[in-house]
């Protein structure tokens, strides 16, 4: 007997036949004696519908009410998840955030979760009861309800899986797990049997789009197993474990990679203490986050030539941001590029392992594909490419790395 928090996504609760294909897929674990607790997402669209409501009514709307509306995407799925699941036999009850408590802080669309009163719902599982569960959202200090932001639902999930001390969190998406790069671009792609955390989360940083990184920090700081699977296929998912569950480490696990990046680089920036600080400090009072950052000392002696990366959907408001700090900083050029992505090598086998940045450098190289930036931590090696070249880098490193798998047609 087991304890599983199983968590399903939107496209996998889009219908009214999705909703009971997957609760048939929670009646199979009841059915293994196991104790299941479920987090749902918004059914696909609902949430972005939700969202749009909401800032046709009020641009600059109240951040509690906007939670007070949003939230209610997944109390729908909840609801009509345990209507679903009693209608085949299964004992189950819906609950509210509010209602387990989820508790969080009062950071309105972008809470952290506290705390979660696990007292009552493990009463009810160890009576055989399946808790239903709206992912993506709790009560603040202030009673009110508030939503946890982007990729809220699996964030809920691996949060729940912890205190209740769960064996496993089931991650059921619509891909059959987690592969060594995109299968869209790469017919080639194997999925991964297993991948650690710090894989896990670096691929996830890197852009591949499975799991959110704040769920897998979560899950790599409380020791939560995690699985990867498909809601729509009975075949086996990735298992995201500790590095010493897994007994030989391929020297590179896979190859991701973000199209979504923009280039900036500030031309003869003043060469003083504080003028970085100066910089970053104020994208990050803009809610801009950095990626890459690149500096060169020029000819002179004085200045420096700094380039860094942001989300493609945050450059006008970093270019905003700097050109009202140009004289106060002191330098003479802004030059946005949108037209770059960003492709990563990962794996916990770079460690021991040298030369993985020399094949990277020289695959690249023969297909006269010219690096901009470089960023490297101790399993990844990052660079900053010209979009257009991106399918043909991701497929070259992921032959040149030996990832490529059969290729059935």
């Amino acid at each position: 007997m087991a304890r599983i928090v199983q968590k399903f996504g939107g496209t996998s609760v889009a219908d009214i036949e999705r909703i009971r294909n997957v609760a048939q897929r929670v009646k199979r674990e009841v059915d293994l004696g196991n104790e299941v607790a479920v987090v749902v997402s918004a059914m696909a669209g609902v949430t972005n519908q939700l969202v749009n409501w909401t800032t046709e009514i009020s641009r600059l709307h109240d951040a509690r009410e906007y939670d007070a509306v949003v939230a209610t995407g997944e109390q729908v799925t909840s609801g009509l998840l345990a209507l679903a699941l009693q209608d085949i036999g299964i004992d189950a009850r819906s609950w509210q955030g509010w209602q387990i408590a989820l508790k969080t802080d009062d950071t309105h669309g972008n809470a952290r979760i506290e705390e979660i009163d696990t007292d009552q719902l493990l009463e009810r599982l160890k009576a055989g009861q399946v808790a239903v569960i709206p992912g993506f959202q709790g009560i603040g200090p202030d009673n009110r309800i508030t939503t946890l932001g982007r990729g809220g639902s699996d964030t809920s999930a691996v949060a729940l899986a912890a205190a209740l001390n769960a064996d496993r969190c089931d991650i059921y998406t619509d891909v059959d797990g987690v592969y060594t790069t995109d299968p869209r671009i790469v017919a080639g792609a194997q999925k991964i049997d297993r991948i650690t955390y710090e894989e896990m989360l670096e691929m996830a940083s890197q852009g591949a789009k499975v799991l959110q990184t704040r769920s897998v920090a979560m899950a790599m700081s409380h020791n939560v197993r995690l699985q990867v699977l498909s809601s729509f296929a009975d075949v086996p998912g990735t298992l995201v474990v500790n590095e010493d569950e897994i007994v030989e480490q391929r020297i590179v696990s896979g190859i991701a990679y973000s199209p979504d990046e923009a280039k900036i680089t500030l031309r003869r920036v003043k060469d003083r203490p504080g003028v970085a600080g100066g910089i970053f400090g104020s994208l990050a009072d803009a809610a801009v986050n950095v990626d890459m950052i690149v500096q060169n000392v020029t000819e002179d002696g004085e200045t420096t030539d700094l380039t860094f990366t942001v989300g493609r959907s945050d450059l006008d408001r970093a270019a905003k941001v700097l050109d009202g700090i140009k004289e106060d900083i002191g330098f003479t050029d802004m030059i946005a590029d949108p037209t770059v992505a960003k492709v990563s090598v990962v794996g916990v086998g770079m460690r021991s392992q040298p030369g993985v940045a020399k094949t990277m450098f020289q695959t690249l190289a023969d297909r006269g594909i010219n690096i901009q930036v470089i960023s490297t931590s101790e399993i990844k090696v990052s660079v900053l490419i010209a979009s257009d070249y991106t399918e043909l880098a991701v497929r070259a490193l992921h032959t040149a790395y030996d990832l490529d798998g059969d290729v059935t047609t």
